[in-house]
Order: structure tokens, then C-alpha cells, then sequence
């Protein structure tokens, strides 16, 4: 893939992620290749801000046109910023930051971009393990809840997982994690990622053939746990489908344009390590 550089100057607008860790991120790099693929005078770079007041306040002094937000930020985020989608003040979490004229807007593009490689495998009436109750948790789930799907959340986070199994009528398991019973199993938990390459989200013993289970962590692609639910039979759904869907909606929303996803996709897999 050869895309030609464009110069960076003035009249250049900014776009970046903010959250921590985010050395790993690959949003720089679609979302650039983005930017130059449809000439968009544009750069989007990588922030670690030590809290997320500060750099909201960033955002409105440098003027940065849109944001990327991941953990551990996509729900602070939500009391600093002007307005907020329905369907992000409904989940509780804020993926995307738009700056229109000066007004941040806050939206979830999670929550469709996690469902929609299950909707092929069917969603209504299964049992479904979400694994975490942070900002991408609570999107998988309200995704989830709004196709009919029976859900078991389990968390480090007692009142948290309480709290999300409540909101969308599913239920919490704190311990005994090897007794659930699941037809669909998904991690959203960083678990997997560096430094916690090694660690394990889920009891392997309790995949089977036949189960899918989903992994929203990308880097790496194919997680250790995803690796054995594959050896044991198990359809697997890697986090660069939900990664890829849910950058391509946010550039969409700072642009008006739709990108191209394989474009998006073939970036990421072609900087592999």
C-alpha cells in the first residue's frame, strides 16, 4: 500500500487519541492513511495526558477538530465535554469527541461496531459472557441487550458489574467464573494486551466447540486467548473488526465521509510486528 505524503503546515487541523496506555494504538495510523487517502489536510497523533480535565482544556486551546477516547477515559470524559449523543449518554461511555465551532460533542461508535460481526452468528435468545464493565463493556452490552441477547457480566468491580448487569437486565457474576455457561464469550477488558500478554480472561476450560468468543483487544491480533479458543473448536472474532468499524464511523463523523475500510484494515495488518 503506497499512499503519497501531503505537507503538513498552517492550515493543518489536528485530531488525536487520548487515553493510557496508548503507545500501542493503531488510530494513528488508519485515520492518517485516511486523511491522505481522501487528501484531507489533516494529522491525527497519540496523547497520554496524565488526567482527562487537562486535556480537554488542550483540546479547546489548540483547537483539535476530533478524538478518539479509550481507556481509562471514555467515561470521565463524559463531564467535561458540552453535549452528548443519546445513545452515548444511554451507555454511560464516550468513544469520539467531535469540535464543532468550539462545542465538544461527545458519541459511542463502540456499540454497533461490537455487534455487528455477531448479528451474522445470532444474537436473540443466547446466553452471552461480556467480560469487563468499563466504557467498552458498557457498549457491548447495551449492543447486545438491543438484540435480544441474555447477558452475564462479570467484573474485577463488584458495584460496576452490578450496576451494568442491572441497566441492561442481565446478571452479575462476581466468582465462579468456571460455572458459567455461555454461547458467546467477550473479553473487553485490556487483558491480553502489553504488559499482560500471558494472562487469560475467561476459565479456558469452559470453551467448547461451537462457542464464538470475541476479543476487542487488537494488539496483538491474535491474543493468547483467542489462540486457544481457536484450538478448542471455538468460532473466533478478533478486535480489529470492532477497531476498524468503530474508526471508520468516527472519521465519518469529523468529515462527512466514509472512509475505506479495507484500506483501514490492510494498514493495520501490514504493520503488524
Amino acid at each position: 500500500m503506497k499512499i503519497d505524503r501531503m505537507l503538513i503546515n498552517a492550515a493543518t487541523d489536528l485530531y488525536c487519541v487520548l487515553g493510557s496506555p496508548v503507545s500501542h494504538s493503531k488510530s494513528p495510523l488508519v485515520h492518517n492513511t485516511s486523511f491522505l487517502k481522501n487528501k484531507i489536510n489533516a494529522v491525527y497523533l497519540a496523547f497520554e495526558p496524565p488526567d482527562i480535565k487537562s486535556a480537554i482544556q488542550s483540546i479547546r486551546t489548540l483547537d483539535i477538530k476530533g478524538v478518539s477516547v479509550t481507556i481509562p477515559f471514555k467515561e470521565t470524559i463524559m463531564d467535561y465535554l458540552d453535549e452528548i449523543d443519546p445513545l452515548a449518554r444511554e451507555i454511560g461511555a464516550v468513544n469520539t469527541v467531535v469540535n464543532r465551532g468550539g462545542r465538544l460533542l461527545g458519541y459511542n461508535t463502540d456499540c454497533q461496531a461490537a455487534v455487528a460481526p455477531l448479528i451474522p452468528m445470532g444474537i436473540k435468545g443466547k446466553t452471552i459472557c461480556i467480560i469487563g464493565a468499563g466504557g467498552a463493556g458498557k457498549a457491548v452490552a447495551h449492543g447486545i441487550a438491543k438484540q435480544g441477547g441474555q447477558i452475564i457480566i462479570t467484573n474485577r468491580s463488584v458495584r460496576k458489574g452490578m450496576v451494568l448487569a442491572k441497566t441492561v437486565g442481565g446478571q452479575f457474576i462476581e466468582s465462579d467464573l468456571d460455572k458459567i455457561c455461555a454461547d458467546v464469550v467477550i473479553n473487553t477488558t485490556s487483558c491480553g494486551m502489553e504488559p499482560h500478554l500471558e494472562d487469560l480472561p475467561f476459565p479456558t476450560q469452559n470453551l467448547n466447540p461451537g462457542m464464538v468468543v470475541m476479543d476487542v483487544v487488537y494488539t496483538p491480533l491474535n491474543t493468547r486467548f483467542l489462540s486457544i479458543a481457536r484450538q478448542k473448536g471455538c468460532k473466533t472474532i478478533d478486535g480489529l473488526s470492532m477497531f476498524v468499524a468503530q474508526a471508520a464511523a468516527q472519521f465519518e463523523l469529523w468529515t462527512g465521509l466514509k472512509p475505506d475500510t479495507k484500506l483501514m484494515r490492510d494498514a493495520v495488518l501490514e504493520n503488524q510486528p
